[in-house]
């Protein structure tokens, strides 16, 4: 997503925002959602993930704090895949 408008231009567009009336903030909802990519719009409007972590989990967090402290790289997704053991044709 290139973002090409000032800080200025959002700063506008809060105002304009935050002056809707009342009656008309659902329409301003439903006409803002149309702008925004669907994927991005999903992951705004999901619930927050409140399960809490796996053993599994935090060891792996752990572990990618690890390689980010000692200045390694991330993985790669093609990394990550074979660590499961699955390739790219196996998402398709």
């Amino acid at each position: 997503m290139g973002n090409t408008h000032t800080g200025s231009d959002r700063q506008e567009l809060h105002a304009l925002v935050d002056h809707v009336r009342e009656s008309d903030i659902a329409s301003a909802q439903e006409y803002l959602r149309t702008l925004i990519d669907p994927f991005e719009l999903a992951l705004l409007m999901a619930e927050p993930d409140d399960e809490p972590l796996t053993d599994h989990e935090r060891e792996a967090l752990a572990e990618a704090e690890r390689r980010r402290q000692r200045g390694e790289r991330p993985l790669t997704h093609e990394e990550v895949l074979r660590e499961l053991g699955f390739t790219e044709s196996d998402l398709r």
